[in-house]
């Protein structure tokens, strides 16, 4: 398994704006092939000024394939997307996990 993850940096005056525009976004990438899930978390520790907002998401995806498809297939105009809404106002930052163990 492959997770995904992206850590937003979002002004807090558009951060309700941001968490709606990101739901649908979330929705759009899990019905691509390979997605199996994804959570959504606010960040609270170390916690962020009162000006921003910090979010998580994290993406399980089957393999490492899926997510090579996804960069290549996808995620430019989706990335766009936000720019074009949001652009300037947040910042991500992203990272690639592969599971190694379970318990």
């Amino acid at each position: 398994m492959i997770v995904y993850e992206v850590n937003l940096d979002v002004d807090a005056e558009i951060a309700e704006a941001y968490l709606q525009w990101l739901d649908a976004h979330m929705r759009e990438i899990l019905r691509l092939p390979g997605f199996t899930g994804a959570e959504l978390f606010e960040c609270v520790d170390p916690e962020p000024s009162a000006a921003r907002r910090a979010i998580c998401v994290q993406y399980r995806l089957l393999d490492a394939v899926a997510l090579q498809r996804y960069l290549r297939e996808h995620a430019p105009r989706m990335r766009a997307d936000g720019e074009a809404r949001f652009g300037g106002r947040f910042r991500a930052q992203r990272r690639v996990l592969e599971q190694r163990a379970a318990i």
